[in-house]
């Protein structure tokens, strides 16, 4: 017999659990047993007033973001359309049936005061982090670090000369907030505003950059520093699109990771860009790490003269020996006062004598342009050989696996989260959607890796 639906009647009461409501394999249950938020309140107690109306709930907020992050819903005002919809993001943001959820507007407000000021988002990171690592997910015996571009909120058409921006000083009261965050910053700094040829109106803190095969944008730099156990991240940086402000992230994290977790790795893994000298001084000299990483060096030549590498140095001697048995000094006369010869390229230069040069049989295969041969030897050379030959080790090839995990992590962020372009402006908000993208994705991974027996949906499914 055909069936028919109920009257319309109202009925006069209902039995309704939200909890009934939300699917057993959901990944926002795996989620919730890992994300810990009760001392988010008292964190946050000193940036709120003792006084006034109620705020909302700032745990409701972050949660919120986290539904965002997890499930690449990138625009806030979208996300509380879904979150109000959506019964198991209900459940995940303790909301009831009858419940308001905030209006968009609140996030920015909070996002530009309370929680800038008390950098909130890093503190949610770090307890999601340790977390992670009371799961046994961090082990802290090999650390990769790695940099990944990301388009900012600029149009390519909205840049401007560099000397130009100065014009934007002459009103402030009209100037946006990346703008007027961007003047303060070069004048704390004490560095000159006309340094860059192309900055973006809207965001002049992003970097021009131009990515191989592909036009010319306006970047920042997210700096992942990972765990190679289980690819959590420890730690996240968001720096300008340059590669010494990337590299330099590397001793920021580092210390960080050192000082607030008491986790020192034993080795670290990059690639190329991370083999500069005072980097890998820094490494083995400060750090006592173990440098995973190929060594930047520019001294070998392709046109079949004699590279550095053909000459011998003696150590106790302090002097380079080329093929033919001549030294190669750094001085040749005793001073009055000691000199240490190093140059503003942190190196010493070592020179033959022009004697030896003269009626040298090699000299057209040595130095053919010029009287003498010259060779800069850095003063963290001692360190670079390490790096030489730790890469001939069978631990550096698994190290070159390894750190294959955080450019899988880069890719999950773009394509995944959808973190391809930033949303929020300026290097705050950068470091703002980088550090909560990295709250996502150790939420997931720990998910995935501790609660694997569910079954799941696809992507995007509820």
């Amino acid at each position: 017999m055909m069936g028919q639906s109920g009257g319309k009647q109202n009925r006069l009461f209902y039995s309704f659990k939200l909890e009934d409501h939300v699917p057993a394999n959901h990944l926002l249950r795996d989620i919730d047993r890992f994300l810990d938020l009760t001392d988010l309140r008292a964190y946050l107690a000193p940036f709120y007033s003792h006084t006034g109306r109620p705020s909302i709930d700032p745990e409701l907020m972050i949660r919120m973001l986290i539904v965002g992050y997890c499930f690449a819903i990138r625009s806030e005002r979208r996300l509380c359309e879904e979150v109000h919809l959506n019964l198991a993001y209900r459940w995940f943001c303790r909301l009831g049936l009858e419940d308001m959820v905030p209006e968009h507007s609140t996030f920015s407000k909070n996002r530009h005061g309370r929680f800038r000021e008390s950098d909130a988002f890093r503190h949610v990171f770090e307890t999601v982090l340790q977390r992670c690592m009371s799961e046994g997910l961090v082990g802290g015996e090999g650390f990769a670090i790695d940099a990944s571009v990301v388009k900012a909120d600029a149009a390519r058409w909205r840049g401007i000369p560099g000397a130009a921006i100065d014009e934007r000083r002459g009103g402030p009261a009209q100037a946006t907030r990346a703008v007027r965050e961007y003047l303060e910053g070069i004048e704390a700094e004490g560095r000159p505003q006309t340094m860059r040829r192309n900055i973006s109106i809207t965001d002049p803190a992003a970097e021009w950059t131009c990515a191989p095969g592909g036009p010319a944008f306006f970047t920042y730099s997210t700096n992942y520093l990972i765990d190679v156990r289980a690819g959590v991240i420890v730690d996240v940086e968001a720096t300008s699109a340059h590669r010494t402000q990337e590299v330099e992230s590397t001793r920021t994290m580092i210390d960080r990771v050192e000082r607030r977790f008491a986790i020192k790795p034993t080795r670290l893994i990059g690639d190329m860009a991370y083999g500069a000298a005072d980097l890998l001084g820094w490494m083995v000299n400060d750090k006592a790490i173990e440098p995973h990483v190929p060594v930047w060096d520019k001294t070998h030549r392709e046109d079949g003269t004699l590279s550095s590498s053909d000459f011998k140095w003696d150590e106790q001697t302090n002097e380079y020996r080329c093929p033919q048995g001549k030294a190669l000094r750094s001085d040749r006369r005793p001073f009055k006062s000691p000199r240490t010869h190093v140059t503003r390229a942190d190196t010493i230069i070592y020179r033959s004598s022009q004697f030896d040069c003269a009626s040298c049989p090699v000299k057209g295969r040595c130095c053919p342009n010029t009287p003498v041969r010259k060779i800069a030897r850095s003063i963290h050379e001692p360190a670079r050989n390490v790096a030489r030959a730790i890469a001939k080790t069978h631990p550096y090839k698994q190290s070159r696996k390894d750190r294959k995990k955080v450019e899988m992590l880069f890719a999950h962020l773009k394509r995944i989260l959808k973190l391809d372009r930033l949303r929020l402006r300026g290097p705050s908000g950068a470091h703002d959607e980088f550090l909560l993208a990295a709250t996502a994705q150790n939420l997931r991974r720990m998910a995935k890796r501790l609660c694997p027996s569910a079954p799941r949906p696809a992507f995007g499914a509820t």
